[in-house]
């Protein structure tokens, strides 16, 4: 973790009484040095300091190796250093002392977003908040520090199912079918898609933007994620749904005396779209904001997410709010208005993400229940394991499955049992 400026007096007090605790000859050498920004001298005296134990000289030696300051720059170190002195240390932040980084301009912090290596002292620096006490855990997130593709990590697992199996045949809706009652779905007629086994595949990627830059030790990123159900079984192997999401978020940790009593890590705030790209009658979209805890109690992970849906007006035609064409009858399926109603009824206001590494296991699951919104109880439930592959690092064996509302936009009002097996290539924690 990292020391603001504002507590510097309280990370150099430390530093020398902890010292004086070991050693009342050379003991605060190294921060002394260190302050002075003689790095090179720094060095040997931070690593004895760290050998015995100094917390204060742990974070001055993440920080070192975070930034390349007179050593090669190493993340993993700097987050394991992190992670050791955060482990019994109360301060939040750890920082170069100087008056400097006190003064130091917004204006300044925003230049500093163009520099890669921002975003990834945040990578070690998220590291350093999470637990990783244990070999499965520790080997899991320190693969987040990887530099990715094009600055690209990845979100949400990302996967393919080549066997995904539904207990029911999928409704095809037209997209110039039309309704006889818009809200009222079920007196629409469907035909259903051939084939109740298809392929499923998830793509999430992620991009951070900034790091620190309101000197929270905040991150800001963008994300898409990308979910396709493709019935490469039936003769014309269609593209049966496909749903888009991208998002914005930033994240901001919480204290060490929060994170100490409750496990909670960090917030985080956020804006998502999601869509299928369809138009009339199979057009699917809403808009969300939405605030989700982040949690870690050693190998068991947990995000609780809230949302609050961005109201749509109903689609109609002129002045005809809520009622059909009066020259045909019909309701216009590409007027702007909302595209699924009553959603909520059946995803309810947020859900609940668990994940529990065991060893090179990991078992997760997704639930959402709606509490009677609408009248009527509703829910899903998705469970998920994977295993790595033959001993790969980001190639896992990967069985999932759904019960209940929501597995795709298209189907959002529909009841899905399915069981899906594949592989995924990434590990999502949260």
């Amino acid at each position: 973790m990292a020391l603001p400026c504002r507590y510097l007096f309280v990370l150099l007090l430390s530093t020398t009484l902890s010292a004086a605790l070991f050693d009342n000859n050379d003991s605060t050498h190294g921060s002394v040095y260190f302050t002075e920004k003689n790095y090179k001298k720094a060095l040997p005296l931070l690593q004895q300091e760290v050998i015995r134990g100094l917390k204060p000289s742990m974070y001055q030696l993440a920080y070192m190796y975070q930034h390349g300051l007179g050593v090669a720059q190493d993340y993993r170190k700097a987050a394991a250093l992190y992670q050791k002195a955060a482990s019994d240390f109360e301060y939040t932040l750890a920082i170069p002392s100087s008056k400097e980084v006190v003064k130091t301009s917004f204006a300044k912090r925003l230049s500093d977003q163009l520099d890669p290596s921002t975003n990834k002292s945040g990578d070690a620096f998220a590291l350093s908040k999470l637990d990783t006490d244990t070999p499965e855990s520790k080997g899991l997130l320190t693969a987040f520090l990887s530099d990715g593709f094009f600055g690209l990590k990845p979100y949400k697992t990302n996967y393919i199912l080549p066997i995904a199996y539904s207990s029911n045949h999928y409704r095809h809706i037209a997209s110039t079918t039309h309704y006889s009652n818009y809200t009222q779905q079920d007196s629409q007629e469907y035909s259903v898609y051939d084939k109740n086994i298809e392929v499923e595949f998830e793509l999430s990627l992620r991009k951070p933007l900034t790091y620190n830059l309101f000197g929270l030790n905040e991150s800001i990123n963008v994300a898409y994620t990308q979910k396709v159900w493709w019935q490469l079984y039936s003769l014309s192997a269609p593209f049966r749904e496909t749903n888009y999401a991208p998002e914005v978020f930033i994240v901001v940790p919480t204290s060490r005396g929060i994170d100490k009593r409750s496990g909670l890590k960090a917030l985080k705030l956020g804006y998502i779209h999601e869509s299928n790209g369809q138009e009339g009658y199979r057009s699917r979209s809403w808009n969300r904001l939405y605030l989700t805890g982040m949690w870690q109690w050693d190998n068991l992970l947990l995000a609780t997410r809230i949302w609050h849906r961005i109201p749509e007006n109903k689609k109609y035609i002129g002045y005809y709010d809520g009622a059909p064409n009066p020259k045909t009858g019909l309701y216009e399926p590409n007027f702007s208005g909302d595209d699924n109603p009553y959603i909520e009824e059946y995803l309810g206001y947020g859900d609940i993400r668990i994940n529990y590494l065991y060893k090179k296991h990991q078992f997760g699951a997704l639930l959402r229940y709606n509490f009677g919104s609408g009248g009527t109880h509703r829910g899903a439930f998705d469970l998920h394991w994977s295993y790595p592959f033959l001993h790969s690092s980001n190639t896992f064996w990967y069985v999932k499955f759904f019960n209940g509302y929501g597995e795709s936009l298209i189907d959002y009002d529909q009841s899905v049992t399915k069981t899906s097996f594949g592989f995924s290539f990434s590990r999502a924690l949260f």
